[in-house]
């Protein structure tokens, strides 16, 4: 059976767990399961913004403002993650003007919602800490508290989604 390349990083163990799930053809009921809610309403750049604006305004009320938020079709999973943030400091007249952006993929638009809150809860988290390190998660945790089983469910999907394409 092919590398889980979503997966690498968990144990051995959890990865026997989800190859069995797919050659038993039940991954995708689990996650059906847990998620019976497959579509959501935020399918446009305005109703991620939204979504995002608000989850800032309740987790991050002084950080830097955000200049831009958009699904971006041309991130690809492996190699840009699901989701970037990007800040672009330049100077103009004699100040130093700074914008921060997020881009998440498109193809959030067709995973449950709490999949796509928890990446844009990853991309504001680092609007506070730019590095993974413990205080970057601790404030994924805090503005998330199931952000590590999310994290997961998203591998998973993504996983079916490459079992299915390849199988």
């Amino acid at each position: 059976m092919q590398d889980l390349i979503y997966l690498r990083h968990y144990s051995d163990n959890l990865q026997q767990q989800v190859r069995q799930l797919l050659v038993d053809d039940k991954l995708a009921g689990v996650l059906q399961q847990r998620y019976p809610e497959q579509s959501h309403p935020v399918q446009t750049d305005k109703a991620l913004y939204e979504l995002t604006m608000a989850l800032k305004r309740q987790w991050l009320k002084s950080s830097d403002p955000l200049s831009k938020v958009v699904f971006d079709p041309k991130i690809h999973v492996i190699n840009n993650a699901l989701g970037t943030h990007s800040q672009i400091s330049r100077v103009q007249g004699g100040k130093l003007k700074s914008k921060n952006e997020i881009r998440v993929a498109a193809l959030l638009k067709q995973l449950p919602l709490p999949l796509l809150q928890m990446v844009v809860v990853h991309e504001l988290a680092h609007l506070k800490e730019k590095d993974h390190n413990k205080a970057f998660y601790k404030l994924c945790l805090h503005m998330e508290p199931a952000y590590h089983q999310l994290e997961l469910d998203l591998r998973l999907y993504l996983t079916l989604q490459e079992h299915t394409t390849t199988a």
